[in-house]
């Protein structure tokens, strides 16, 4: 495999902050917003873009998860995992969700988010976050926010590393042997 450095862990933060301060001038307020994680690393981010908002706004954010594994259309693709309790802080009625994962692909992902908090209630409404947009989507979804457009091969895929869960930051392209 072979590993190619997108974004250091400097460029990481500068992103971070940008993208942080993006959600606030969108948000008409701050304390109605709920950031909601997609498994798995979309709840991390979720978690490291609550606390630089929180930062931003002197208050805390709401943030939790949303697992769409029961919601997907694509489990003979993709294949099962471990799912994630969805673990909602606030109900949802009202609020400014913003959907938070790590990277698009195909769209699918995000059309099951979707699909599963419409059980959990009707947001004012919901957004898209994405550090990493790698294209080849099957579906009309497009992220509001959106850290890094890379533009990627099928045998392609983005890694986010995050110093709580890697012990290093950054965004790397991996590249597999065929």
């Amino acid at each position: 495999m072979d590993r190619l450095e997108l974004l250091s862990a400097q460029d990481l933060g500068r992103t971070l902050d940008r993208l942080a301060s993006q959600v606030l001038e969108r948000v008409t307020d701050s304390r109605a917003l709920v950031l909601l994680g997609i498994p798995t690393r979309g709840v991390a981010l979720a978690a490291v873009l609550a606390q630089r908002l929180a930062a931003m706004t002197g208050h805390p954010i709401d943030q939790g998860t949303v697992d769409p594994t029961f919601h997907r259309d694509d489990l003979e693709r993709v294949g099962t995992r471990l799912s994630q309790p969805t673990d909602l802080p606030v109900a949802l009625d009202g609020r400014e969700v913003v959907l938070v994962d790590d990277v698009i692909f195909t769209g699918r992902t995000v059309r099951a988010a979707l699909e599963a908090l419409q059980a959990w209630g009707r947001p004012k409404r919901v957004r898209l976050l994405a550090m990493v947009d790698r294209g080849h989507r099957e579906l009309p979804i497009q992220p509001d926010f959106c850290g890094r457009v890379v533009p990627t091969s099928r045998h392609e895929s983005i890694q986010l590393c995050l110093q709580g869960i890697d012990g290093e930051e950054g965004v790397y392209l991996v590249r597999s042997e065929l």
